[in-house]
């Protein structure tokens, strides 16, 4: 086994490594969800944390690891007699993004269950991270019935594996920590209600930190196992302050006062349920046990609120996490009592300090010479670290005119979003799970039954049972149980819901930059983005004015990412249309080879004026008939306005193979009927 890098030897990273260590004083907290950009030590920082976690008693030869002291009367290796105990290390459980629900959960032996009787049980990941950590990397890339797997275990504590009436439950309490980087997609509000913290990580922009990191890393790449010894001291102190800081808790005083100021944080910033509430109060309470204190300070209430509060508040789906900390510092002086919360004595380990000591301390041989005081600022507020838009999507477009055609024009905000109808894409996909078309899935509604095609997964028990019956006399049946082999097995086939690849062509030409029309045709897009967002799709966008297409956002699971490029994008020049579905033609072919069951629907928004170069509206149908010999369900969002309509988004939609909607249209009722015109288009020309 590899030697771990210590968790003392990471620079900086303060509120990472404070938000795990509270976690690791008091596993009540909820786990941690740690987001930023990549190459930040978010996954060093978790594994490290699990060498300092305090050893585990364990019923000897129990597979769920139950507690000597309490055993799980329930457990499947029960029942445990008195005695037999062992301890080992705490153990770290990784969910790797493509595992499967057996792997997650555990799997059953459907042969031995039905011909036997016998609840022949193979415990998954869930049974291995009990009373320990569970660590899912790109947690935001995770399979939704995975998600919900983790979600119903997180809630219960315990994990259930239900097979055709056959039925095994056992203890699930885990620690969850979860690593994703929001350029690739944010996670689902139920999941993320689930993580008790969050912390924003990023880079640091100082050059001494970050000597500092890359001095350390390349000495534990060249002998890891000597710079761990270098380290060891650190390590025994952390250790020992961690299992100081869980004794004292029982004894930590969460006052009246505290008590009401942890109310009015969560009020004031309008979250959801009660959830907040009190994973503030028990963070509170693990900061003041970490800094050697028997009573919380209003310093750990604001301290827990940041740590708790950002991934909880009321927001749009593309805002960006984050708390308005003056609004926090107004909130707690206003409900400050004071009465039974001391004055800060600063005779904690840390000796006090503005975070109330409870920073972990940057320690040992190596310690750099910058001082380790965290940054409280949200790290939202700095324009080129939130990890979703580089600077150039921060920084307002300019708008100096351009010669040739029409002048480039500002960016224009987008009008308020609207809740649209569903658009589909016909015919019966295989893609990823989601919620959008019609698919395969392994989860859904039973449609039918087949041979298995590798491990059975789910079992279709009434076909099994019709393939088993005629055999029953030939192979010498006696008694209840039913003589089953494995090539009467038969798997059930499902049907859910798909989601898909949405690819946005909007035109930023001159004929589209009339302040009222852009923001409009935004508003339309921003719209279907969240319904995308909704559907758990992967989305796209090219963008074409001027004489040339670009992609401004490679196809990405990542919806606030589109949304960021589409508040920015400016207008003008002429329209070439060819260029754009071309382009859009390009981006197709390459994430086919890369995701080929993902099935897409291309989005035009455009008035259709093809203009610039030889015969521009021909130019435009060739392009647009390469969707149409593809197979490719699209939709042309006519922007056209005026008393004049010359209805060439109408002609656009005809040669894509699609359908034409206007945006008045895409806001009505009648968009019901659009959904129903693109499934019959497709199937007339399938015919």
């Amino acid at each position: 086994m590899s030697t771990p890098y210590p968790f003392t030897a990471l620079v900086g990273q303060d509120d990472l490594r404070l938000a795990l260590l509270l976690n690791a004083v008091s596993p009540a907290v909820g786990g941690v969800l740690v987001r930023g950009e990549k190459g930040t030590a978010k996954s060093t920082a978790v594994r490290a944390l699990s060498a300092l976690l305090p050893q585990v008693p364990v019923v000897a030869g129990c597979r769920f690891s139950c507690d000597p002291a309490a055993p799980d009367p329930a457990c499947p290796d029960g029942p445990h007699d008195a005695g037999g105990a062992s301890v080992r290390d705490a153990r770290m459980v990784e969910l790797p993004v493509g595992a499967s629900e057996d792997r997650l959960v555990g799997a059953l032996d459907i042969e031995r269950a039905l011909s036997e009787g016998v609840k022949a049980f193979e415990p998954g990941l869930l049974a291995d991270a009990h009373r320990g950590i569970l660590y899912v990397d790109e947690v935001n890339l995770l399979h939704d019935h995975l998600v919900d797997l983790l979600l119903d275990a997180a809630a219960m504590g315990a994990s259930y594996v239900e097979r055709e009436g056959v039925s095994v439950r056992h203890a699930a309490r885990f620690l969850l920590v979860g690593t994703m980087n929001p350029e690739e997609g944010e996670l689902r509000p139920q999941l993320l209600d689930r993580f008790g913290l969050t912390v924003e990580v990023a880079a640091s922009r100082e050059t001494d930190q970050r000597v500092e990191v890359v001095r350390r890393r390349l000495a534990y790449d060249d002998d890891a196992e000597g710079f761990a010894a270098r380290w060891h001291d650190d390590e025994s102190a952390l250790r020992e302050r961690i299992v100081a800081a869980r004794a004292l808790l029982p004894h930590v005083r969460l006052g009246d006062g505290a008590l009401r100021q942890i109310a009015a944080t969560c009020a004031a910033f309008e979250v959801d349920g009660m959830r907040a509430d009190i994973v503030m109060a028990r963070t509170a309470t693990a900061l003041a046990a970490w800094a050697g204190r028997e009573d919380v300070l209003a310093e750990d209430v604001r301290q827990a609120a940041l740590l708790a509060l950002p991934h909880r508040r009321r927001r749009n789906p593309f805002d960006a996490p984050g708390l308005d900390e003056d609004k926090l510092d107004d909130t707690l002086e206003q409900n400050g009592d004071g009465d039974d919360d001391p004055e800060p004595d600063g005779d904690g380990p840390d000796g006090g300090g503005p975070d109330g000591g409870g920073q972990p301390p940057q320690e040992g041989p190596d310690a750099p010479e910058a001082p380790d005081v965290p940054d409280q600022r949200d790290p939202h507020d700095a324009p080129a670290d939130d990890g979703e838009s580089g600077p150039q999507e921060q920084e307002p477009a300019q708008a100096p005119a351009t010669g040739g055609g029409a002048g480039e024009q500002q960016a224009v905000r987008a009008s308020e979003p609207f809740r649209t109808k569903t658009l589909t894409v016909p015919g019966l996909g295989e893609g990823a799970a989601g919620r959008r078309s019609r698919a395969r899935t392994e989860h859904g509604r039973t449609t039918g039954a087949r041979r298995p095609r590798g491990a059975l997964t789910k079992l279709h028990l009434a076909a099994t049972v019709q393939a088993a019956a005629p055999h029953q006399r030939a192979r010498g049946r006696v008694g209840r149980g039913l003589v089953v082999r494995r090539d009467d097995l038969r798997q059930a086939t499902r049907e859910g819901r798909e989601g898909n690849l949405v690819l946005f062509v909007v035109d930023a030409s001159g004929s589209m930059a009339a302040r009222q029309r852009m923001s409009a045709v935004k508003g339309a897009v921003l719209s279907l983005l969240l319904d995308a967002y909704q559907r758990r799709d992967k989305v796209g966008l090219v963008t074409f004015r001027g004489s040339d297409a670009e992609v401004a956002l490679p196809p990405t699971s990542s919806v606030d990412a589109a949304a960021a490029r589409l508040e920015t994008l400016p207008t003008g020049g002429r329209t070439p249309v060819a260029a754009g579905l071309l382009k859009a033609h390009d981006v197709l072919r390459v994430e086919r080879l890369r995701d080929p069951a993902r099935r897409p629907l291309v989005v035009v928004v455009t008035d259709g004026r093809a203009t610039g170069g030889v015969e521009p509206v021909a130019r435009a149908g060739r392009a647009a008939r390469l969707f149409e010999a593809a197979g490719i369900a699209s939709v042309v969002v006519d922007c056209e306005s005026g008393h004049v309509r010359l209805g060439l988004a109408g002609q656009l939609a005809g040669e894509l193979g699609g359908t034409v909607v206007t945006l008045d249209e895409l806001r009505a009722d009648s968009i019901a009927g659009l959904v129903k015109d693109v499934q019959g288009t497709r199937m007339r020309s399938v015919a």
